[in-house]
């Protein structure tokens, strides 16, 4: 019997109490940062850390429920940190749950499924306030937390060796993309047509609800080569709001957006899509092959996001005529064509999901799952539940069985 199977048999033989939310903690709005100077305390919103400034709005354990946009990523923090409007905090009352196992259990819940807007995904406090959670004593939560902090542990040490491989990477592509000064140079411009987009009203249910058409926006562009697209719009928005369908094989970058504050995403896009007013894609001419375009933004992007960044502005953007202008390597298209095999090959060894490090990960973050739903899952009080535990995870697996009356 493992240490988790004997307090629960200690502490909660029949059952398990489950609480609401509202029961257990209090949620609460973010606000602007617009009055903030500059300083260490990071901003977070629905997509994450956007910037950092010079004052905080809590400063213990909580929970960050996005209530905007990427409502499925939930964050936890335990330094002092601000929050604007697209995303809740929680104040949690610590002598009934561990902030940490709070975070779990929101996990395991997949708030997505809350959702209750049919355009952008968005949560309520009313909604949130009635999700319930198991709240064993916290000598259980202790323990569970305790596990699944394991987990993550292994996770994150896969992640700091794939860390170094696409550092690795990203020193071979820029040597590769620089080393023969007699290819031309010539500006982004040159490269093909620049657009940008917009966003179709998301008052209007018919532009949004059951749409099949990609529409990019900053929360998408998290990977090098995009795989579809969190919102759709409908071919109604397309004709009705004027949205410009982009063909296959465009390459998108992010021109506004807090994410700008350190980082200049883009991606390669292999199918029809619409992008928002924060993005600018790239439709190749014939003289550059997509995939280089693609590889040669990226690898300056540092470069390009250090000299076209505009200053001040209470969101972070570039200077987009600067963008244009900025000069990068075009040799012949045979050329071209080498250095894409080159350093496709070096991209899937760092990023795809199918082998090497990242498939490692992938499988780690499924076993994680698993176990944290099963290690989360209890029955209320008067009922009976029969759980599986992993009890040696070095060798064959081997489960044993405990019964919480």
């Amino acid at each position: 019997m493992s240490r988790l199977d004997e307090l629960i048999a200690k502490f909660c033989p029949n059952g398990v109490k489950y609480r609401e939310l509202k029961d257990i903690l209090i949620i609460k709005n973010g606000k602007d940062y617009k009055n903030l100077t500059e300083g260490k305390y990071p901003v977070y919103g629905s997509g994450g850390i956007m910037t950092y400034v010079s004052s905080y709005v809590y400063d213990k354990p909580s929970v960050l429920i996005p209530r905007k946009g990427s409502i499925d990523k939930l964050y936890y923090v335990e330094e002092p940190f601000w929050n604007v409007d697209t995303i809740f905090y929680t104040e949690i009352d610590e002598e009934k749950v561990i902030p940490r196992y709070v975070y779990f259990c929101l996990q395991k819940e997949h708030l997505e499924q809350y959702n209750t807007a049919g355009g952008v995904p968005s949560l309520t406090q009313k909604v949130l306030n009635r999700v319930k959670l198991p709240v064993p004593p916290l000598e259980v939560q202790r323990e569970i937390v305790h596990i699944l902090d394991s987990f993550t542990l292994l996770t994150a040490e896969l992640t700091a060796e794939l860390t170094a491989r696409r550092k690795q990477y990203e020193f071979y592509r820029n040597k590769l993309l620089s080393q023969n000064k007699k290819y031309a140079m010539k500006p982004l411009s040159e490269l093909g047509e620049w657009s940008g987009g917009k966003t179709p009203s998301t008052a209007e249910r018919k532009f949004w609800e059951d749409g099949v058409i990609p529409w990019i926006s900053s929360k998408d562009m998290k990977v090098s080569t995009l795989e579809d697209t969190q919102n759709h719009i409908t071919q109604k928005a397309v004709k009705e709001a004027s949205m410009k369908v982009y063909p296959p094989n465009s390459i998108a970058i992010v021109t506004r957006s807090g994410i700008l504050k350190h980082t200049f995403p883009v991606a390669y896009v292999p199918f029809e899509t619409t992008v928002n007013q924060d993005i600018k894609i790239l439709v190749v001419n014939h003289e550059i092959l997509p995939r280089y375009a693609f590889h040669v933004i990226q690898g300056k992007g540092k470069d390009i996001l250090l000299k076209t960044k505009k200053q001040g502005g209470t969101v972070d953007s570039l200077d987009f005529q600067k963008v244009l202008a900025y000069k990068v390597p075009v040799p012949p298209k045979d050329i071209q064509k080498r250095l894409v095999k080159v350093l496709d090959n070096f991209e899937s060894i760092c990023n795809d999901l199918n082998i090497g490090l990242p498939a490692e990960i992938k499988a780690r973050q499924k076993q994680y799952e698993y176990y944290r739903d099963l290690l989360l899952t209890f029955a209320e009080k008067g009922n009976t539940i029969v759980t599986d535990r992993q009890t040696d995870r070095q060798t064959d697996r081997q489960t044993d069985r405990a019964e919480c009356n």
